[in-house]
């Protein structure tokens, strides 16, 4: 069951620390210099989101799904220069 579903939403610099996101889908949004930490963001859906930075050691993020164009914003920290 989806208790949220942000639809092509804009939302920057929304703090999400200390949140529960299960299962919540972010379809389409723009997520830019919104704050993920100790954030619950398991079974949540971030594959047509963008824009985001999510560090997966701060977060919970069993079975989140993410498409491979957006696993820049989960290996951001580490400054690695992906190609895709």
């Amino acid at each position: 069951m989806r208790l949220v579903f942000f639809d092509h939403c804009i939302l920057n610099e929304i703090d999400f620390s200390e949140s529960n996101l299960t299962s919540v889908k972010f379809d389409g949004c723009d997520l830019d210099r919104s704050v993920f930490w100790n954030t619950n963001l398991e079974k949540s859906d971030f594959r047509t989101a963008f824009n985001f930075s999510i560090d997966p050691e701060r977060n919970r993020l069993k079975k989140a799904k993410f498409s491979s164009m957006g696993a820049h914003g989960l290996l951001e920290k580490y400054g690695l220069d992906i190609e895709f």
